[in-house]
């Protein structure tokens, strides 16, 4: 068989990587890709907005999977003309993926499911919304554009003043354009955050193991928000006892919801939970894998990822044997270019690729790579995702800052406390 993946982050590098160990598929094609999925896979020189062009190939080549990973084509309908055109997609519809495509809409399906999470208010004026937020204590609110927005249409605010300016920048002055004609305004939760991913086909789950994101960008989750500086997986905060309520309370009832509302949910639903005093709440929902989650999780991962996505697209995974899983825990550290998440210049050559390689149970994710002149330099902002497994989460920590200390580029930055908050809360 042989496999499409679509995109060009360290999540498709993770998930190519892990679906060309799999007995079945004998090639794997990345679209676009990078320096990286160069190395292990195919890269096709067509971007993951174009829609048309990947379907075409994917005819073209008799794709047996397409594996989307970002959340703009998924958004877009790409899953949908995937299977117009017979091939078969691991990934929600159009209509599905709407869950995180307008969060107003995501909001609406927690609502009538009863499913835990923030009071909210839903604006379309600034003057509307400026209006009743002076009605209210002044205290921390979350702003959030309804639409995409590259992961930057959420503004936490300390205050009331701030609210308003977030108002402003998103309603008025359209800092996010057509995903910022509507926005919701919600308490702000207070705990510890969570990444639960799961694996639906519509009907069935099979939840994937426990993460936690580094949003910030410096250590100790100072700094501005960034689309995440490293992950490690298990998250020891979610016990056994606090998964299966985040099942009964948040997965079942969201596959549920979609089901009758006649959007049925394929592919993989990522809950963003708040772990706060009163139980856990939903923060948000992606469509995708987390990027950097994917790579600690799908490190650990033992089991045939291309028959469980596959199983997914076949609407049977109720087939499926239980996941396997390596018991020894994972990290990632992503390695960023100077500047990030502002700026930055791209073109800096990459050096101690092979030296960190050489490390056993290491594996370097490129992100923000390509090739010039034969010669892998930085292209995007978060560039690596330097992944190990360990015995326990310390060892597997010191085994990926070993490999990180290995790896040097101009400018090239990382935190240094990757995972320690997982042995703070112990």
């Amino acid at each position: 068989m042989k496999v499409l993946v679509v995109g060009q982050g360290g999540r498709e590098h993770a998930l190519l990587w892990k679906l060309k160990q799999s007995p079945s598929v004998d090639e794997v094609f990345c679209a676009p890709g990078n320096a990286g999925t160069a190395a292990d896979g195919l890269n096709v020189d067509i971007s993951d907005s174009d829609v048309a062009g990947l379907v075409k190939f994917a005819v073209r080549e008799q794709i047996g999977l397409a594996v989307v990973g970002p959340e703009v084509p998924l958004c877009a309908g790409i899953v949908d003309a995937f299977e117009r055109a017979g091939v078969k997609a691991f990934g929600p519809s159009k209509a599905a993926a709407q869950l995180e495509g307008s969060k107003i809409f995501a909001k609406q399906v927690m609502r009538r499911a009863n499913i835990p999470t923030a009071s909210v208010e839903i604006f379309d004026r600034a003057e509307e919304a400026i209006g009743w937020l002076s009605k209210q204590e002044d205290q921390p609110w979350v702003v959030k554009a309804d639409g995409l927005a590259a992961g930057k249409g959420a503004i936490v605010c300390a205050n009331r003043e701030e609210a308003v300016d977030a108002i402003t920048l998103i309603l008025t002055q359209r800092a996010f354009g057509d995903a910022g004609k509507q926005l919701i305004i919600e308490e702000c939760l207070v705990g510890e955050e969570a990444s639960i991913l799961a694996i639906v086909d519509g009907t069935t789950i099979v939840p994937l193991e426990t993460s936690q994101d580094h949003k910030r960008a410096y250590d100790n989750d100072e700094g501005p928000n960034t689309g995440g500086m490293g992950a490690y997986c298990p998250a020891p905060l979610v016990t056994p006892e606090m998964m299966e309520t985040i099942l009964q309370k948040v997965l079942l009832p969201t596959v549920h919801a979609m089901h009758t509302a006649d959007t049925p949910f394929r592919g993989i639903l990522y809950a963003g939970i708040m772990l706060t005093d009163t139980g856990p709440k939903v923060l948000e929902y992606n469509v995708r894998f987390g990027d950097p989650e994917a790579q600690p999780v799908l490190m650990r991962l033992k089991s045939d990822l291309a028959q469980v996505l596959l199983a997914a697209a076949d609407h049977r995974l109720e087939e499926i044997e239980p996941l396997e899983w390596d018991p020894r825990p994972a990290i990632c550290v992503v390695m960023a270019s100077e500047g990030y998440p502002g700026s930055y210049e791209k073109g800096r050559a990459i050096a101690g690729l092979d030296a960190a390689a050489e490390l056993g149970d290491v594996k370097v994710f490129h992100a923000g790579t390509s090739l010039k002149s034969g010669k892998v330099v930085n292209n995007g902002g978060r560039v690596l995702g330097v992944t190990a497994l360990g015995d326990d989460l310390p060892a597997a920590k010191a085994r990926a800052y070993e490999a990180v200390r290995r790896i040097q580029w101009n400018g090239g930055w990382y935190r240094s406390d990757i995972s320690d908050k997982a042995t703070t809360n112990d």
